[in-house]
């Protein structure tokens, strides 16, 4: 029985390593018995059966297949031995792609060409197909200018493919920021590319050794036979006639790859347009992305990619690239004008006017983008100061303009700055504001809110800008564009004055639109045209005033707040000092006209001192004058007190002595005003007054008669002078008026002027009837004093007397009590001058004659003696002398008894001129 073969065992290998077809040799044991016994040989999991060939049982050769494994073992089975083992492996090279005309040592499938044109992606020309990262690491782009390194290594480049790279330039590009370990991995990455290359073409040779030396056997033989039969050289002979196939072999070769060979020069050039295309696209899409951008308004991204074209081909020779930056400039040219068309454009906001400046600047724009912005925002804001005038002047905003004013302008820029001070008119003048006052407010005060609200609306942007071009933040925040920074300081230095000059004219324009509507005598009449037409406006008065002085005041604060130089605000500190005067005086001027209307105001209403309303009136009428004087005498930071000024002092003095002189001119027009209704005789006063039902009537119809006129001013007059007058000077001293002694003086004067003509007047009229009733009442009846009768008691003439005092009494009590001495003493005085003339006048007289005189004139004495003066009492004296003494006793006796008796029976009418604790009936 025979002994069974081992498995094949395959131990070696040659090459080791190979594409595709490489033919390899194959050494081991038991590799079968013949060519019949070998069955099977797979290399890396493919079948390679076909193209072995069995040499003996220990080799074997064959070429490798297109396996799908990198690596693997060499497998062979035999019939006799079955499947077999391998101690070596195989490794398959994976060869890169092969173009149509490139060598190759193997025969190459053409249904694996790789065609450019068909693989879009892969389509580029053989030189975008170097590595774009030969170091094999990260990429980490420095930020050193590309100039800086220009200057560094000069005539040299960064790119790996130039005759002049730089490997210093290279790495200083895109690896300035790898560190030391990650160079030496780059290093190692270039040694493994270079061995791999080496190897690559030591492997092509290997591979082409079999085919190489097949065919120089064959050539070998050729020759041998050729030589041996002496037919090298012969026409006709087979050399010849190869040669000639071999010619008509290569003819045929270029007429079947004529074609190919243009299509590939034409492919090559389209390729290298497709590169130029690719490579360049930018630039070449550059036009196209510009007003894409343009319309999306990403300006930013338009600059960046010019400034970039710029700097790649801003001096280029290359005719295209001529023509597409040629286009590229047109279109920013066009760019330019749009920005600076928006740039102008008004109303514009202050971040849109420094980013369009900016842009314009990164553009190159010619000219000084940022002062002719300046430029057209100071021609806009004159314009709108103008047009807001002229609104209000040819009156389109009566109505619907108080609107806008307070809903819509007044919210948004002066609201904002006086919304912590709210107007401040003093006391009861500040009335309650109706649904309708928009459409009350005069036009003048809605006029200088909107003109403020347009300055401090527009002015702050508009210096904010100038601060903006003086430090160069227009063009830069960081500092990075030290160029245009420091040629926007240049310019701004240059132009301050005129900037100077355009904010003079903004201030300038503001205070004389502000004196053509408030105060047109304060302008040349050359611009009254210009800025008045204020004339068929209804007149304002001193509250609005105020308001005005708070608008402006508050535009003056917000303007300060800039840091504008007070140089430049200084003529709308002397616009606020004439409006503040001016305020003073209207308010003055506009309180005397209210003044005299408080005559239409008086009831006749005595209190229980007297007094009417007419006084409080007048003094609250004052303290509020005073009161609404608050803003306009307030002294803000810069401000003078207008009442320091000499002629403002003699002005409001003045002015104030004509309030206190029209108010008593009204005491003195009402003392002389006339009533048809007062008929009363003056004994029906008593009547009233003795009953209370009666007087009832009297108070719910009152109507004063001339001569309770008279009392009720008379009381209203000393009230003045006693209380009103000091208490007005207490209130212009706390409110810092000057000359308050001479105010008060010529107050009092005055009404001291009218109480002595009103007392004169009314003692005239009650004193000279009774006085005029005593000569007929002692005659009456033909009396003779030298023959009369025995007196039996006071006669009636003297009882009508004080009956018609007491009457006076009474009216004058009802009035006032404190009047009551003054005019009882002064009617007193004259009936007792009259009763000594009369005494006087008699040539002599009886006993009872001179007893009936002495006791009517004692009777009277002593009736009215709480009311006696020195002129009284000496006129009694007098009268008394007159008279013959009493030479009896009994006469002196009688005297007495008729004086009781007198007394007795007069007590309640003589009880009025006792003194009394009994307060005046109050009407």
């Amino acid at each position: 029985m025979s002994r069974a073969r081992q498995p094949p065992l395959v131990t070696g290998i040659s090459p080791k390593e190979g594409a595709a077809w490489t033919k390899v040799t194959i050494r081991g044991e038991n590799l079968g018995t013949g060519p019949a016994d070998l069955i099977g040989l797979s290399i890396c999991g493919h079948n390679c059966l076909l193209t072995a060939e069995w040499m003996s049982a220990s080799k074997i050769v064959c070429r490798v297949g297109p396996a799908k494994d990198d690596k693997g073992e060499i497998i062979v089975t035999t019939k006799s031995g079955g499947l077999g083992t391998s101690t070596v492996s195989f490794k398959l090279l994976r060869p890169e792609r092969i173009g149509i005309l490139d060598q190759s040592a193997v025969w190459v499938d053409e249904m694996n060409y790789y065609d450019m044109r068909t693989n879009r992606n892969k389509g580029i020309s053989p030189l975008s197909l170097r590595p774009s990262n030969p170091l094999g690491i990260d990429i980490d782009k420095g930020k050193i200018p590309q100039k800086d390194i220009e200057q560094v290594f000069p005539g040299m480049s960064g790119d790996f493919t130039s005759e002049n790279f730089s490997a210093t330039w290279y790495l200083i590009e895109n690896h300035a920021g790898s560190s030391f370990e990650q160079l030496k991995v780059a290093a190692s990455n270039l040694k493994k590319q270079a061995t791999k290359k080496n190897e690559g073409s030591l492997a092509y040779v290997k591979g082409g050794l079999s085919t190489f030396f097949e065919a120089q056997d064959a050539l070998a033989a050729i020759h041998q036979k050729l030589e041996s039969d002496g037919t090298e050289r012969v026409e006709g002979s087979m050399t010849q006639r190869l040669e000639n196939i071999l010619n008509r072999a290569s003819e045929t070769a270029d007429t079947l790859f004529q074609e190919v060979l243009g299509r590939k020069d034409k492919a090559d050039s389209t390729r290298n347009a497709l590169n130029v295309l690719q490579r360049f696209k930018f630039l070449f899409n550059l036009p196209l992305n510009i007003e894409r951008n343009i319309q999306k308004g990403d300006y930013d991204v338009v600059i960046n990619d010019y400034e970039k074209a710029k700097s790649l081909f801003g001096n280029t020779e290359v005719p295209v690239f001529k023509k597409v930056y040629a286009e590229v400039e047109t279109r920013i040219t066009a760019l330019r004008s749009l920005l600076l068309e928006k740039l102008l454009q008004t109303p514009s906001t202050l971040h849109d006017q420094k980013r369009y400046i900016r842009y314009l600047s990164d553009l190159h724009a010619p000219g000084d983008p940022a002062w002719q912005c300046i430029d057209a925002q100071h021609k806009w804001i004159l314009q709108l100061m103008m047009n807001c005038r002229n609104e209000f002047i040819s009156g389109q905003r009566v109505g619907v303009g108080a609107l806008d004013l307070e809903g819509d302008t007044r919210s948004s820029a002066l609201g904002r700055l006086s919304h912590t001070a709210s107007l401040k008119r003093g006391g009861s003048l500040r009335t309650p504001r109706s649904s309708t006052w928009h459409f009350e407010t005069p036009q003048q005060v809605q006029f200088v809110e909107k003109l403020s609200d347009v300055v401090i609306g527009q002015l702050p942007n508009f210096w904010k800008l100038w601060i903006s071009y003086v430090n160069g933040s227009l063009f830069s925040e960081t500092g990075e564009k030290s160029g245009q920074v420091e040629k926007s300081k240049k310019n701004a230095r240059q132009r301050q004055n005129d900037f100077k000059k355009m904010i003079e004219e903004l201030t300038h324009r503001l205070v004389k639109l502000i004196r053509g509507a408030i105060l047109p005598t304060t302008l040349p009449q050359q611009e009254l045209s210009f800025y008045g037409g204020w004339e068929n406006k209804a007149e304002i008065s001193g509250a609005w005033h105020t308001q005005i002085i708070h608008t402006v005041r508050a535009c003056y604060e917000a303007l300060l707040a800039l840091e504008i130089p007070n140089d430049l605000l200084q003529v709308i500190q002397d616009l606020l000092l004439d409006l503040r005067v001016h305020c003073l005086m209207i308010t003055l001027l506009h309180t005397t006209e209210d003044v005299k209307r408080l005559a239409e105001k008086e009831d006749w209403v005595v209190d229980n001192e007297g007094i009417t309303s007419l006084p409080s009136q007048f003094e609250q009428c004052v303290v509020q004058m005073l009161q609404s004087f608050k803003e306009p005498l307030e002294i803000k930071p810069g401000e003078i007190n207008v009442l320091q000024l000499d002629q403002v002092q003699d002005q409001a003095a003045e002015l104030s002595v004509s309030i206190m002189k029209v108010f008593v001119n009204c005491l003195e027009k009402l003392s002389a005003k006339t009533d048809g209704h007062i008929d009363a005789a003056p004994s029906s006063i008593a009547v009233d007054l003795s009953s209370p039902d009666r007087f009832t009537n009297v108070q719910e119809s009152f109507s004063p008669t001339s001569e309770q006129r008279l009392l009720i001013i008379l009381s209203n007059c000393h009230y003045l002078e006693r209380r009103t007058f000091l208490n007005l000077a207490d209130h212009f001293e706390k409110h810092g008026f000057t000359g308050t002694e001479k105010i008060t003086r010529a107050s009092v004067d005055a009404v001291r002027e009218l109480d002595r003509k009103l007392f004169e007047a009314y003692i005239e009229r009650r004193a000279d009837p009774i006085a005029g009733s005593l000569e007929p009442g002692i005659y009456a009846g033909y009396f003779d004093w030298r023959d009369c009768q025995t007196p039996t008691g006071v006669r009636n003439y003297l009882k009508e007397a004080l009956v018609n005092i007491i009457t006076v009494h009474a009216e004058v009590f009802t009035v006032s009590k404190d009047l009551v001495p003054r005019v009882l003493s002064k009617i007193v005085e004259s009936v007792a001058d009259e009763m000594c003339r009369l005494m006087q006048c008699v040539s002599s007289f009886s006993k009872n004659g001179a007893l009936q005189a002495r006791l009517e004139l004692c009777a009277l004495r002593d009736a009215i003696a709480a009311y006696l003066n020195t002129e009284s009492n000496a006129s009694f004296k007098l009268a008394l002398d007159a008279l013959p003494l009493l030479q009896s006793g009994a006469d002196k006796k009688l005297l007495e008894e008729l004086l009781n008796k007198f007394k007795s029976s007069m007590q309640l009418q003589l009880t009025c001129f006792q003194p009394s604790s009994v307060q005046p009936i109050k009407r």
